[in-house]
């Protein structure tokens, strides 16, 4: 791996994800300053040789190889590495959009990040107009961006998608489109090479491409760091609950690596019904697999949109004698007045905290005291860097060892040392 500037590697940032970009760049560029010092310390001892001129020899080397005449900065240090695309973006009168790219990209790794639940204000037009876009401006805004990348000529374009847009259309029960799969076939169609999501919901989806690679990231490893910091999980009484049964294998993980018991809730559902909020679902009852009187219940699901199943999942497990409700969301929406009503349900007493990542946008989240948020900013960063230098991501997509080394941990949200491989950047 280069320990200078990685110069082929490149950041394009679709104005919903500029935010979660910022911060995975932030850790890219820990991440590259660390093991710059880290390659000077081994080589300069291995060889005897003067930390001062190995830097200067390391940046030669870089010199000689970049496709530049030479890269920017002193010669006899560091050099910070630049990864993000000067880009502009135009929204028309009409609801077009249009992305001008103003740095080059021929022939470079290209990353678009872009976060199509960020629901909040963003600017346009060198911040002259600000917006809410919906998930359906943000999936165009994307696809134009895609298109932009292509034809300025990069070498290989990869999407970070947190959000894996429209993941839910996944099954066809009728006369209905799969329109998971209809997006991965245009994305294919533009050539992506590779997406990066995270807790995708539904494995069926990675089945529609047939180039493209998905590889989709868990933020368990963050989430069980932010529990253990809630609770202490050395004393408290903690079951681990499902709240339906397609979420009965995310939580088992959960369960074993904690070593907790299992329970599960059963809903019976009136599909006749749609969800319109957190208050008017189609759930008509709901039954208890399991025990949580005078226990922490805590529960775990991949996304919240109203809220509607998991207040009243709350509610039931308050009502069974759970001294704490505790859940785990990875992608936390809160659409609608969603956090209104978890406002509400907290006063009650009803639940304790939720844990979502930073996977989505959501200002309003942050000034709440019921809500934790768990970065996963270093995860992605970690991922985008093996991917760019062809290295593995098996410890990455599978981090039972590092969860389990935490459990084990006399303090777990202290131990620092196994960050690097669970996420967290150097």
């Amino acid at each position: 791996m280069p320990y200078s500037e990685p110069t082929n590697l490149a950041v394009v940032a679709c104005p919903g994800g500029a935010a979660f970009a910022n911060e995975v760049i932030t850790h890219l560029r820990h991440m590259y300053k660390h093991r710059f010092s880290l390659k000077n310390d081994v080589i300069s001892k291995r060889y005897a040789l003067d930390k001062e001129k190995l830097v200067e020899r390391i940046n030669l080397d870089n010199d000689l190889h970049t496709g530049e005449l030479c890269i920017r900065g002193n010669t006899d240090k560091y050099r910070p590495p630049v990864f993000k695309v000067n880009t502009r973006f135009t929204y028309f009168a009409n609801g077009e959009f249009k992305t001008e790219l103003i740095d080059c990209v021929r022939g470079k790794d290209v990353y678009i990040f872009q976060d199509v639940e960020n629901h909040e204000p963003i600017s346009f037009n060198d911040g002259k107009n600000t917006m809410r876009l919906s998930v359906n401006d943000h999936v165009i805004g994307l696809l134009v961006t895609i298109d932009a990348v292509r034809q300025a000529g990069a070498k290989q374009i990869t999407l970070v998608l947190p959000v894996y847009p429209y993941s839910r259309q996944h099954k066809k029960k009728g006369r209905e489109g799969l329109t998971a799969a209809l997006l991965g076939h245009i994305y294919e169609s533009m050539e992506v090479k590779r997406i990066i999501t995270l807790d995708i919901h539904s494995r069926e989806i990675v089945n529609a491409f047939s180039h493209t690679h998905c590889e989709n990231l868990h933020a368990s490893y963050q989430i069980i760091r932010e529990l253990a910091k809630a609770v202490d999980l050395t004393k408290e009484d903690l079951v681990v609950v499902s709240p339906d049964t397609g979420a009965i294998d995310r939580n088992k993980f959960y369960a074993t690596g904690l070593k907790k018991p299992l329970a599960m809730i059963y809903k019976e559902r009136d599909y006749s019904v749609v969800t319109q909020d957190a208050k008017n679902s189609n759930i008509k009852s709901i039954k208890l697999l399991g025990d949580v009187k005078g226990k922490v219940a805590f529960l775990a699901d991949d996304m919240l949109g109203t809220g509607g199943t998991l207040l009243k999942a709350m509610t039931f497990l308050h009502e069974q004698g759970a001294t704490k409700v505790i859940a785990a969301i990875s992608l936390p929406f809160f659409t609608g007045n969603a956090v209104e009503l978890f406002d509400e349900a907290y006063k009650k007493g009803l639940f304790y905290r939720i844990i979502g990542t930073n996977a989505v946008y959501h200002d309003e989240l942050l000034k709440r005291e019921w809500y934790i948020s768990t970065n996963v900013s270093g995860l992605f960063a970690n991922v985008i860097t093996r991917l760019h230098h062809e290295q593995s991501l098996s410890d990455l997509l599978d981090n039972r060892t590092i969860i389990d080394k935490l459990i084990k941990a006399s303090t777990p949200a202290d131990s620092e040392p196994a960050q690097d491989t669970s996420g967290k950047a150097e």
